[in-house]
C-alpha cells in the first residue's frame, strides 16, 4: 500500500519508523513531516489543518491509507473527507473526536456510560465558576473546555490559583476559544497512568500503557507541557488493573458512543488517576499519546500496519497483540523557554554520535533541515530520545547516555525521568 502520515512530531515519527518497517508499506508519505521523518518517508509541505489540502495530495498520489497523528485535524473532520473520497483511514470521526475536543462533551458521555471519573461541573459564566469554587474550596482542577496542547489544565492547590485559572481561560483567554467554556473538577488523588486502546467501531483490544511526565522540571515543578518524558510497560497496569480498565472504562465508552451514532474508530487513549477505589478517567484523547508513542512502539513486536488497518476495517475481532519483553524509556528535549516562549533554529549537532548508543532512537519532534544542510530546532519540544533495556533503569540509562552525546546549548531537558519506576526489576 502507499501510506500517508499525518503530522510532525515524535509521535509521527515513531509511527513512521513502524509503519516503513512493515512489509504491507510499498510507499510512504508524510504531511509536513520533519528532518528525521525525511529519512523514511517523502514529506508533503502541507499543514495539517489543510483538510482539502491534504484530500488533494491523496488524489494525486493515490493514496491507499491514511494515518492520522494529531488531534487538530481530527476534530476539524480529516477523517470524515477521506473516507468520503473512498480512503481508507486510521482515526476517528468529527463527531467522534469532540471525546478530545470537548471535555465538557467527554464528562457528559461518562455520565452517560458510567464510567468512573471526578465529580464535576461545566460553566460558561466566568462568576459562576469563581462562586463554585469558592464552595468547594482547594485542591481543585480547572480545565479549559477545548484543545489547549496539553497546557489547559490546572491542578489548583489554593483558592487563588482556581480563580486565576478561571479569568486565564475565560477573561484572558490565554487559549482562545478553548477557555470560553470550563470544566471544575474535584481533585483526585493517584498515580497517572496513560492507557491505550484500539477500537474499530464496534469494539475494542487493550494496546499497552505508558507513564508520562508532564511537569516541565525536575522533581515534578512548573507548568504543565505536552510531556517531557514517558516510559512503558506501566507497572501500575498489572493484567488485573488492564482487565478493569477495559471493563469498567474503554469498553463502557465504545458502546456508549456507538448507540450515540458517533461509533469510535482509531486509537482511544484514556488519562487515568489510579485512586485508592481503583481507576478512574481524568480525560480522553482520541489519538496516540505524545511522547507516550514514542515508548510504545519500540516495544511493539507485531506488525503496527496491519493492526491500525483492521481498526480501520472493522477487522479487530480476534486480533491479538505482542510485545517484546523489555522496557522503554524516552526523555524529551526541548527549547530554552518551553512551554512559554522559546527561539527557533538553533543548531543541534551530535545526532550523529547519539546515534551509536546501543538500544536507543532519536525521534524527531520538531526540526527541520537548513539551507546549509545542519538540523535545527522548529519547535517546544524538539526531540524524544528513547531508550530501551531489560528494566526500565537500564532503558533510562540508555536514554541518557543518548541524550548526552547531543550538543544543543539552546536545549535542556529533564532528568529524572522514570523516578517513579525506577528499581523495578522486570519489564512487564
Amino acid at each position: 500500500m502507499k501510506i500517508l502520515v499525518v503530522g510532525s512530531g515524535g509521535r509521527e515519527h515513531a509511527l513512521c519508523r513502524s509503519i516503513a518497517a512493515s512489509p504491507l508499506c510499498d510507499k510512504l508519505y508524510c504531511t509536513p513531516g520533519n528532518a528525521g521523518i525525511a529519512a523514511v518517508a517523502e514529506c508533503l509541505p502541507i499543514a495539517v489543518d489543510k483538510i482539502p489540502d491534504i484530500v488533494g495530495a491523496c488524489r494525486r498520489h493515490k493514496i491507499d491509507f491514511v494515518v492520522i497523528g494529531p488531534e487538530l485535524p481530527l476534530t476539524l473532520g480529516l477523517a470524515d473527507e477521506l473516507r468520503a473520497e473512498g480512503i481508507t483511514c486510521f482515526g476517528p470521526s468529527k463527531l467522534a473526536a469532540e471525546i478530545e475536543g470537548s471535555k465538557g462533551f467527554m464528562k457528559d458521555l461518562c455520565a452517560k456510560a458510567g464510567v468512573p471519573t471526578a465529580t464535576y461541573q461545566r460553566f460558561t459564566d466566568a462568576d459562576a465558576a469563581r462562586s463554585y469554587v469558592r464552595l468547594q474550596g482547594a485542591p481543585i482542577v480547572v480545565k479549559a473546555d477545548g484543545l489547549a496542547a496539553g497546557k489547559g489544565v490546572t491542578v489548583a492547590l489554593t483558592l487563588d490559583d482556581a480563580l486565576l485559572a478561571i479569568d486565564d481561560a475565560m477573561g484572558k483567554k490565554v487559549f482562545g476559544d478553548a477557555g470560553t467554556s470550563v470544566v471544575i473538577e474535584e481533585f483526585m488523588e493517584g498515580e497517572e497512568v496513560s492507557f491505550f486502546a484500539l477500537c474499530d467501531g464496534e469494539i475494542a483490544v487493550p494496546f499497552t500503557a505508558a507513564q508520562d511526565h508532564k511537569a516541565v522540571y525536575d522533581d515534578d515543578k512548573g507548568p504543565n507541557t505536552g510531556g517531557m518524558g514517558a516510559y512503558s510497560p506501566a507497572p501500575i497496569v498489572d493484567d488485573a488493573i488492564q482487565d478493569r480498565i477495559m471493563r469498567e472504562i474503554i469498553n463502557p465508552t465504545v458502546k456508549a458512543m456507538r448507540e450515540m451514532g458517533r461509533p469510535f474508530t482509531g486509537v482511544l487513549f484514556a488519562g487515568l488517576m489510579m485512586t485508592k477505589t481503583g481507576p478512574k478517567l481524568i480525560e480522553f484523547n482520541a489519538r496516540f499519546g505524545d511522547p507516550e508513542t514514542e515508548v510504545m512502539l519500540p516495544r511493539l513486536k507485531s506488525d503496527l500496519l496491519s493492526l491500525l488497518y483492521a481498526a480501520s476495517k472493522g477487522m479487530l475481532d480476534g486480533i491479538d497483540i505482542h510485545w517484546h519483553d523489555y522496557a522503554a524509556l524516552c526523555v524529551i528535549m526541548a527549547a530554552q523557554g518551553y512551554p512559554g516562549a522559546y527561539k527557533k533554529g538553533t543548531v543541534i549537532r551530535g545526532l550523529d554520535q547519539a546515534a551509536t548508543v546501543a538500544d536507543t532512537y532519536v525521534f524527531h519532534a520538531g526540526t527541520e533541515c537548513d539551507a546549509a544542510g545542519n538540523i535545527t530546532a522548529n519547535g517546544g519540544r524538539v526531540l524524544a530520545v528513547t531508550g530501551t533495556g531489560a528494566t526500565i533503569a537500564e532503558a533510562q540509562a540508555r536514554a541518557y547516555e543518548a541524550v548526552d552525546k547531543i550538543s544543543w546549548p539552546e536545549g535542556f531537558c529533564r532528568r529524572d525521568i522514570g523516578w517513579r519506576a525506577v528499581g523495578q526489576t522486570k519489564a512487564a
